[in-house]
């Protein structure tokens, strides 16, 4: 009999119906040891090395795995095709070799991007070593974000700055702030446009004021209503008359957006579906482990040959031959280090779009289907024509563009945009001549204002993330619920991030005590140094020496620094945020106000204290608005899971139905259940399960317990502290969690001294 162990149950289940007798196949449900969660796990003085152990709750499957592996001959070690993959495989072995149950057995590392009886098939039978290289980057990775976690938290909870600060999310944090802080800056200008509404024949089309007086007409160029008027008094009063005195036609097109990575499925995703990177990741999870799509976890943008034939024999049968390129399109990865998987996510076949799929996967894979076909065909075809028009008294030239769009193209199948009408569509013009006499029967002008930058959205952060090179495909979803989680950042209604007071202290704490850590130059450096690792260009240990040397006499210099400079520090970053008009004197003393810090978060208070006791919070986004947002986002939610299970929100609050029974799901969203979840709410009803042990909290000394239901829904506990929490975190959230608790005794904010 032969073993073959992947990550996933529902992979484990799809992959024994390929393989059938003589094969058994298990899931290691993800990671099976981590670090062990003490100071000292990864030693710096002694060539980083690392103290391992099983993550708690997982013992059940490292002994599912030895048993199973007693009656194998081989083992087959077939978790994902990246960093993290290769890591559960290198664990497992190294598991497995230290039990010494490897004797006699074989064992083969296999890869697979699809999950078809096909590619398992090739995989199997063309196995290999594990990449060592790989697994270095995977290691490298892991002790650093261990060493920065483990040394710069404590300095964050001690100062109550923060619950903890990560390599990618810290920056992430920053971009944020930094946005913020350009737009609080901002100073709109004004400037105006003036539309001539034309006619002839009566048609009537629009036309852009382009010229004056022979001075050409910028967007900028009239700065004010007097300036406007002074225009508007040359070229006279409706109805002008004005002739064509130049005409210019040319023939456009437009080609098809490449095929999805991991990023581009998030932003179009996040566009399109309004889903969040956690649920667009979650949702592409499933289609992968049902063989219905890629890997979804890449930067490539790349095609296998076989898929490329079997699109494009689906657009020649479907569409016809005008429809399909000569040669096929060929798309450059943009990502200068693309390695994580060969393909771009692609559906495994082209026939039909899956007609069995409801809900959210049914939508992502509709998306993720269009697109593969779209990218594939040949290029929209447009017809342009501008007109230059100018009035009988010589004193003014407007500009008419018009475009009607002369075959589809890809653009039957897929358009990228949603909302982009005049470049998805058409603009016509009537038919003109030069010299054609037009009659302009009115003219509108408009003033305007300069718009500050756009906040940022979970699309356009990610977008930002991977044009600077931050970040990689797998960490994007993670990097987003995580400084959403944290209350580093919040999303207004139109799901566009704002900073907390919390992310603002955190941002000007870093940025002056650890200016590295939030470099973007600095952070991008250190993601193509892993790249490098993985492609074997770099040393493992020298990876970690120029990252970890600089970074931590930067951690010994901030340990001195005290509290009351730290807080002048961050008053000085939070100065014109706090004080929007200027005035920071106290009301109370006439004393000046800046942040101070509590264990219960940030607020403003004045410099007499204790003397004067004014204090002031802060407020991030309104609560009010905040509260109608959840209302509305819970409001007529009937969500099918699937196999007759549903997951809805009743007048007492959520809960899962299989039409028979109802069962309490207090603690779970719309974008958190799951079917399996509801499977096991249905099964086992909101009883008081056994708990799980996380691991030790350092601060305490205590474990750390995880409680799947309880009165309230899921929970951990830790020496009497009891957290609400939506599913199991992972150690280091637990100890944010626990060590950050609120309590519920009153209390009188005291600022930091």
């Amino acid at each position: 009999m032969n073993l073959l162990i992947v990550e996933s149950p529902s992979k484990a289940k799809t992959i024994e119906k390929y393989l059938g007798q003589g094969w058994r196949v298990i899931a290691s449900v993800g990671h099976v040891r981590d670090l062990v969660p003490e100071n000292g796990s990864v030693d710096p003085e002694k060539d980083f090395a690392m103290q391992w152990q099983i993550m708690p709750g997982k013992e059940k499957q490292i002994k599912q795995i030895t048993n199973e592996l007693k009656k194998a001959d081989a083992v087959y070690l077939a978790s994902d095709p990246d960093r993290e993959g290769e890591a559960i495989a290198w664990h497992i072995l190294d598991i497995l070799n230290s039990k010494k149950v490897l004797d006699g057995k074989k064992v083969y590392r296999v890869a697979f991007h699809e999950i078809t009886k096909k590619a398992v098939m090739d995989a199997i039978a063309h196995p290999r070593e594990i990449d060592k290289d790989l697994v270095d980057a995977y290691l490298v990775r892991r002790a650093l974000d261990y060493l920065i976690g483990f040394s710069i938290s404590p300095l964050l909870w001690r100062r109550n700055l923060g619950r903890s600060a990560g390599r990618v999310q810290s920056v992430a944090v920053k971009l944020v702030v930094d946005r913020e802080k350009e737009i609080e800056a901002f100073k709109p200008i004004e400037y105006w446009s003036l539309t001539a509404a034309c006619n002839i024949k009566n048609t009537t089309f629009n036309a852009q004021l382009s010229n004056v007086d022979g001075k050409k007409i910028e967007k900028m160029t009239i700065e004010n209503h007097s300036q406007m008027n002074d225009i508007l008094d040359k070229i006279g009063k409706p109805e002008i008359l004005a002739n064509v005195i130049s005409i210019d036609k040319k023939k456009t097109s437009r080609r098809a957006a490449a095929p999805f990575t991991t990023s581009t499925l998030q932003q179009e995703a996040a566009r399109k579906l309004y889903f969040s990177s956690k649920r667009t990741m979650a949702t592409a999870q499933k289609l992968y482990e049902q063989g219905l799509i890629t890997y979804m976890r890449t930067d490539a943008t790349n095609l296998s040959a076989e898929a490329i034939d079997d699109i494009r024999a689906y657009i020649s049968k479907t569409y016809g031959e005008s429809f399909l390129p000569k040669t096929p399109n060929v798309y450059i990865t943009k990502s200068k280090n693309a390695q994580e998987a060969h393909e771009a996510i692609r559906p495994t076949h082209f026939d039909k779009p899956e007609t069995q799929l409801t809900g959210d996967e049914a939508k992502l894979y509709d998306l993720i289907w269009k697109r593969t076909i779209a990218c594939q065909m040949s290029n929209a075809e447009f017809d342009s024509v501008s007109a230059d028009i100018e009035t009988r008294n010589k004193k003014s030239i407007f500009h008419a563009v018009g475009t009607t769009r002369t075959f589809d193209g890809f653009m039957r199948v897929y358009t990228e945009d949603k909302d982009d009408a005049e470049e998805n569509g058409e603009s016509k013009l009537p038919t003109l001549s030069i010299n054609d006499e037009i009659k302009i029967i009115d003219l509108l002008p408009e003033q305007h204002f300069t718009q500050p930058p756009a906040r940022y959205t979970e699309a356009s952060l990610v977008k930002k993330l991977e044009e600077l090179g931050i970040g990689r495909p797998s960490t994007y979803a993670t990097i987003m619920s995580t400084i959403v989680d944290r209350k580093y950042v919040e999303q207004d209604k139109q799901r566009r991030f704002h900073p907390t007071s919390g992310g603002w202290v955190l941002s000007a704490y870093l940025s002056k005590y650890f200016k590295d850590l939030v470099d973007v130059n600095f952070t991008a450096k250190t993601e193509d140094t892993l790249d490098d690792v993985s492609n074997g260009k770099q040393n493992k240990l020298d990876a970690l020496r120029n990252f970890w040397t600089p970074t931590s006499s930067m951690i010994d210099d901030a340990k001195g620094v005290k509290t009351t400079e730290i807080i002048n520090a961050i008053n000085e970053v939070m100065h014109d945020h706090l004080f929007v008009d200027g005035n920071d004197k106290c009301p109370k003393c006439g004393g000046k106000l800046g942040i101070k810090l509590s264990k219960y978060g940030a607020f403003i208070g004045c410099e007499n204290y204790p003397k004067c006791d004014y204090t002031k919070k802060l407020i991030d986004i309104d609560t009010k608005t905040q509260t109608e947002e959840k209302i509305e986002k819970n409001k007529n939610t009937n969500i099918d899971l699937g196999n007759g299970i549903s997951f809805r929100i009743g007048k007492f609050g959520p809960y899962v139905t299989d039409g028979q029974k109802n069962v309490p799901a207090k603690q779970y969203t719309s974008e958190t259940i799951t079917l399996d979840i509801a499977n096991e709410l249905l099964e086992n009803g909101t009883k008081k399960s056994e708990p799980i042990n996380i691991g030790e909290n350092p601060v305490t000394g205590k474990p750390i317990f995880y409680y799947p239901t309880g009165r309230y829904g899921a929970y951990i506990s830790s020496n009497r502290v009891n957290v609400s929490v939506k599913e199991k975190p992972d150690l280091e959230t637990a100890i944010d969690l626990i060590n950050n608790k609120k309590t519920t005794k009153k209390f009188k904010r005291t600022p930091n001294k």
